[in-house]
């Protein structure tokens, strides 16, 4: 869960518009998801299944999400701000950096299920 999470932040930003229209859902649905797996980050690494290494750069996506959350500019939370706002930049490259060290792959983003 965790690292389908990190694909989709690592995504480009083509392909993240793509799939939040794929599925109806605003752009704040990345970091949410991100939100909702990183809870796990400490359980996965005390098992084993996921590097201590990736701790840092997980807890840098966490801060830029919840940074760009307490901005009163809610332009930072729209398709358009995927690929010219700098949190959604500097968040994405981090999510790179993980997958690398992980040695996972950017693609195919998760299908998930929206229960409305």
């Amino acid at each position: 869960m965790l690292i389908e999470a990190v694909v989709v932040v690592a995504a480009p930003a083509s392909d993240q518009v793509t799939w939040l229209d794929k599925y109806d859902v605003p752009p704040d649905e990345i970091a949410l998801g991100f939100d909702d797996a990183f809870r796990l980050a400490g359980r996965l690494v005390d098992e084993g299944r996921l590097s201590r290494e990736v701790l840092p750069s997980l807890q840098m996506i966490d801060a830029v999400f919840s940074e760009m959350s307490q901005d009163t500019d809610v332009d930072r939370w729209t398709r358009e701000a995927l690929s010219t706002d700098a949190g959604w930049g500097r968040a994405r490259q981090l999510a790179r950096e993980v997958l690398t060290v992980e040695g996972e792959e950017m693609s195919p983003l998760p299908s998930i299920c929206i229960v409305r």
